[in-house]
């Protein structure tokens, strides 16, 4: 199996393409001031991580920025801080300003002049068209929780992408599905029987960060610690 094997990507982007723990740790801040709790990067991410989860299975009709904003209040109140309706909405809001890992924009620049590039992440709408921005790319396709209705790891989303694209003729032997999180992506790309590539952001981390633990190890066809990893192991088969 090779990377030219495929003629379409589909991404997740939180984790992947944009950097959500940076942006989660930058977000979280006035809560972090304001506990007498002594907590580590990974442990706020951890538990976020919980919350988040917890909250896309029991809403996942809710916007992601409406779910943050639940997430920011069961923050709140796990480290014995009072926080107001509209410090919740503004933390949901901050999405938007999450950066772009530095080799994202540079990679998928070069990706797409080789394959169809598909967006399935758990986000709104309104956010992604944000980060979109960031990522100067224009995809082929995208597919958001809004859109349908559910959050990954649910196999209603990868059901969805794969009707999707085999409307427009696009069979999942040629798609390869590039991701960070083994919980949200790697497991329900193995069960839909998909290709698939792991970007490990977290690689010179210890544990999941702001993804949930699998409990399991996903099979993985291709592993790169960056986008930039990929871009040149692409470049170097087509320039043999």
């Amino acid at each position: 199996m090779q990377l030219t094997d495929f003629d379409t990507l589909t991404f997740d982007v939180y984790g992947t393409l944009i950097d959500w723990e940076s942006g989660m740790v930058a977000g979280l801040q006035p809560l972090l001031k304001r506990t007498e709790l002594s907590l580590s990067r990974d442990q706020v991410l951890e538990a976020h991580a919980r919350h988040e989860s917890s909250q896309q299975r029991y809403t996942p009709h809710l916007q992601y920025r409406w779910l943050l904003a639940v997430v920011y209040k069961r923050l709140a109140e796990e480290w014995g801080v009072t926080v107001t309706h509209d410090e919740c909405l503004a933390y949901g809001d901050f999405v938007k300003q999450w950066p772009a890992f530095a080799d994202s924009a540079a990679a998928l620049g070069y990706l797409k002049q080789h394959y169809k590039l598909v967006v399935l992440s758990n986000v709104d709408n309104e956010s992604f068209a944000y980060s979109q921005r960031k990522l100067e790319v224009e995809f082929d396709a995208v597919y958001t929780a809004e859109d349908i209705g559910s959050y990954k790891p649910s196999p209603r989303n990868f059901d969805y992408l794969l009707e999707k694209l085999g409307e427009r003729g696009i069979d999942k032997t040629r798609i390869l599905h590039t991701a960070e999180s083994l919980f949200h992506d790697h497991q329900p790309a193995n069960q839909h029987g998909l290709a698939n590539c792991w970007i490990y952001r977290r690689h010179d981390q210890q544990g999941f960060g702001a993804t949930m633990d699998p409990g399991g190890m996903p099979r993985i066809d291709f592993r790169f610690d960056s986008m930039a990893a990929l871009a040149d192991a692409h470049r170097k088969l087509v320039t043999v």
